[in-house]
């Protein structure tokens, strides 16, 4: 099972220290504990991930990865929607205590780079809170304005508000505040300016107290949902091509979309290897296909086990057509939405690790391994795979997507609907036997538009002046294809895990497509995806960076409240 010996016991040599931390650091918390060593390379059955634990408490069980690099065996992304750094994070650690849940910062947290200077007795205070270059200031939405109006974050609004990098155009690009008002959310002129703080967004900042944060990662490239949900999988939107769907008047024929724009993926389009797609093919708008390579066709190449789980993506009823994907929620205002998004599921525009139909696995142990559901999954399967429902294991890889009044998506979602989402999520995970061999992320597919201060640094520009303005258009193309400009906006990222720092802030450059370089890193010996960003983007366990395996692992999780955000336990 670990291959020969002598790489066996290189691997064994190298991961030593984790394996002393983790057994000092569980006997020093007075648990009895057993700590063995799996090397998932060779074997990805179901048995190879069983490990030992001790009855009654955490898992102690140390995993190695595919190719014995780190302590992570499990790896979950809890992949969210259209938040920018600053509009939850602008004012970390500080939070004004006069509504929501009460917030105040352990003695030695970090600043960030927000929108203040610095913090005084009375709060945050700095010029772009006073005197903005965007002509309105930021203003603090308060617990009771949590259902806010979507704001504009198409791939040109988007460069245009940052105006080559002077960051004063939000208002003129990206706002969208309807003059005859927004129903049930909230949505006052100036509104894309504007921030939460740890009164509403707590359970995200109790997370970077305990965890890790990190105040310089980059949403990959510009533009909404899809392209982020591409490059969160592959560090790549290129090789997109449009198919009209094959429930309209001339199925299957190439289609021209203003979604995609010099081969590459700038817009929304619909997935054409679904069945769900355009509404559940109530619509008959040009459907996206990617032929490129994606994250899920090398982990299957090594036979690493992993899957898609999403929100809704259980059919509900089927018609001539093919699948529906009708079940709904309402989120804390009300309104209704379908819980299922064919557009926020990635995997589905390629064919090589598409489900069209949504069936489901064959059985609950196949969950993560290759059969008729092809790695995607409702997200009610996770549960069972955490706790080992009818003989199923958590994957190596798994990523998350919530039913979409979970998932913090600005107009149908919304930062107390994602944080129940969030926490109930989180707290299963760290109950259960993985925890120890486990790394949580959650970070977004996009801004949504909504104001951060700093500017990206453009690592990929472009030659089309018709699709791109003067921050692209000025900048070197080092990878490649026209509308794939980027870095675009800063976005959340934290890693919640044993093997974190604790209250800890990081600078290191990350981007989405740091996802992809994790795991090539970590399951399959470094291998890169042909014309993806992953190659040079930061990694989640760099020096100073997200993970840490060079100190003790802090194995006793950090248990919060779903509906307030507060830390239980």
């Amino acid at each position: 099972m670990m291959g020969n010996r002598s790489e066996a016991g290189s691997r064994l040599k190298r991961l030593r220290p984790y394996i002393a931390v983790a057994a000092v650091a569980a006997l020093g918390a007075g648990a009895a504990v057993a700590v063995s060593v799996v090397n998932a390379g060779a074997d990805q059955s179901p048995s190879a991930f069983s490990g030992y634990q001790v009855p009654g408490t955490v898992s102690k069980t140390l995993y190695l990865g595919h190719n014995g690099s780190t302590p992570i065996q499990h790896l979950v992304v809890i992949f969210d929607e259209n938040e920018s750094f600053d509009h939850y994070f602008g004012t970390y650690p500080y939070a004004a205590n006069t509504d929501g849940t009460t917030f105040t910062a352990k003695p030695g947290t970090s600043t960030v780079n927000g929108l203040y200077t610095s913090i005084t007795s009375t709060g945050p205070v700095g010029p772009l809170l006073t005197s903005n270059p965007n002509g309105l200031n930021p203003t603090r939405l308060t617990h009771g304005q949590a259902l806010t109006s979507d704001q504009n974050h198409g791939y040109k609004a988007e460069e245009l508000a940052e105006d080559g990098g002077a960051m004063d155009q939000f208002p003129t690009y990206t706002q969208t505040a309807p003059s005859t008002g927004c129903g049930i959310e909230y949505c006052p002129a100036g509104i894309v300016m504007d921030y939460f703080d740890g009164n509403t967004v707590t359970g995200l900042w109790n997370y970077a107290q305990n965890y890790a944060m990190s105040e310089n990662n980059w949403d990959t490239g510009f533009g909404p949902s899809t392209p982020g949900a591409l490059n969160v999988i592959s560090g790549s939107t290129a090789a997109a091509t449009a198919l009209t769907p094959p429930w309209s008047a001339t199925p299957n024929a190439p289609a021209t979309s203003t979604n995609i724009a010099d081969g590459s993926m700038i817009g929304d389009a619909d997935p054409y290897y679904d069945e769900c797609a355009d509404t559940n093919h109530t619509l008959t708008n040009p459907l996206g296909v990617d032929s490129g390579e994606n994250i899920g066709d090398l982990m299957n190449s090594s036979h690493v086990s992993w899957g898609w789980f999403q929100g809704g993506f259980a059919p509900t009823s089927s018609d001539s057509v093919g699948a529906i994907c009708g079940a709904s929620h309402t989120n804390i205002g009300g309104g209704s939405s379908l819980d299922y998004s064919a557009h926020h599921n990635p995997f589905e525009y390629y064919a090589s690790t598409a489900n069209p139909a949504h069936l489901a696995p064959t059985s609950l142990s196949e969950i993560g391994y290759t059969d008729q559901a092809n790695h995607q999954y409702d997200l009610s399967l996770f549960t069972d795979a955490l706790n080992g429902t009818g003989g199923a294991t958590l994957p190596s890889v798994s990523y998350l997507k919530a039913p979409e009044y979970q998932d913090g998506h600005p107009g149908y979602s919304d930062p107390l609907d994602e944080q129940t989402f969030l926490v109930n999520t989180i707290n299963s995970i760290e109950k259960s036997k993985y925890w120890a061999s486990t790394a949580i992320v959650v970070t977004y597919d996009d801004s949504d538009g909504w104001y951060d201060h700093v500017a990206p640094p453009v690592v990929n520009g472009s030659h089309d002046t018709a699709i791109d303005s003067a921050i692209c258009t000025s900048a070197k193309v080092t990878i490649g294809d026209n509308g794939r400009c980027g870095y675009s906006q800063r976005l959340p990222m934290l890693v919640i895990s044993p093997w974190t720092r604790t209250n800890y802030v990081t600078n290191n450059l990350t981007d989405t497509a740091s996802v992809v370089k994790f795991i090539e890193d970590n399951w399959l010996h470094g291998q890169r995806i042909p014309g993806s960003f992953d190659a040079s983007s930061g990694s989640l366990d760099a020096p100073c960076g997200l993970l840490n395996f060079f100190t003790f692992p802090h194995l006793k999780p950090v248990i919060l409240d779903p509906t307030t955000g507060a830390v239980v336990s």
